[in-house]
């Protein structure tokens, strides 16, 4: 098979496993006949276009994800910083480690449960996802910091290269593809803890508490909508960020990921 041929296979391949997928949950709904426990697909689009036409579904979306995506930038930020910190001192490695160390193990409900108690609803999920994406970017950046070409370092130092012209022309390439599969794994963490941490804080108008209510009112098809939602959004989030990355990788002269 040609290259051509290969590629057109593979296009289709994604639409055709979505369409079987959506087949099976029509017959299982149909099979138990329950929309209060299992609502169909057609009963779920129903339910998303009932909710659409609804100034406070907007909203409740455009603030989950400006909360998510607040926590989740300020962790790259922050987890980029503490990488390159912890790589040039070890003092600072010794000491920040076990922090990390705990952010990494402690279930997140443990968090949201604890970071309730010291901030607002509104500010819990952004800082939860935050706290779920920092040692995630941290441990990256940092790991390719620490395999960064001993060879090459010692040609800078050689011809005298100044600190910025050592970031930039060594030390970013060497970090950048671990930098990228942690900003692509850690996005994924910081959706789901974020949405998890507003069904519990349920802050007024965002996605996990309207999850929530749905739930408590045995609204099911709505519920199932929101979820179609969560996962629409993370998707949509996800290949965003990718086409960002290789915007990255080209100006920099890389290979596209």
């Amino acid at each position: 098979m040609n290259k051509s041929g290969h590629k057109s296979k593979n296009m289709w391949r994604g639409p055709v496993v979505g369409l079987v997928w959506l087949l099976l949950w029509t017959l299982a709904a149909s099979v138990m006949g329950k929309p209060l426990l299992l609502p169909g697909p057609l009963d779920t689009l129903t339910a998303l276009k009932g909710l659409a036409v609804q100034a406070s579904f907007w909203q409740s979306v455009g603030l989950s994800v400006f909360r998510v995506m607040t926590g989740y930038a300020c962790a790259v930020a922050l987890g980029v910083c503490l990488a390159f910190l912890c790589h040039f001192v070890n003092l600072a490695d010794d000491f920040l480690s076990p922090m990390r160390t705990v952010i990494r193990t402690t279930p997140v409900t443990s968090f949201i449960i604890l970071v309730l108690l010291w901030l607002s609803d509104d500010v819990t999920p952004a800082f939860i996802s935050f706290l779920m994406v920092l040692p995630i970017i941290w441990t990256n950046v940092q790991e390719g910091l620490s395999h960064t070409d001993r060879q090459l370092l010692e040609m800078t130092k050689i011809y005298r290269f100044g600190a910025f012209k050592t970031l930039v022309h060594l030390y970013i390439p060497s970090v950048l593809p671990h930098f990228a599969s942690a900003c692509a794994n850690g996005l994924g963490f910081a959706w789901k803890s974020g949405i998890a941490a507003e069904v519990i804080a349920k802050p007024m108008l965002s996605i996990g508490k309207n999850l929530q209510d749905a739930k408590v009112y045995l609204e099911t098809p709505s519920l199932f909508a929101w979820t179609l939602v969560v996962i629409l959004l993370s998707l949509l989030l996800e290949k965003l960020l990718k086409y960002a990355l290789r915007r990255i990788n080209a100006g920099k002269g890389g290979k596209a990921a």
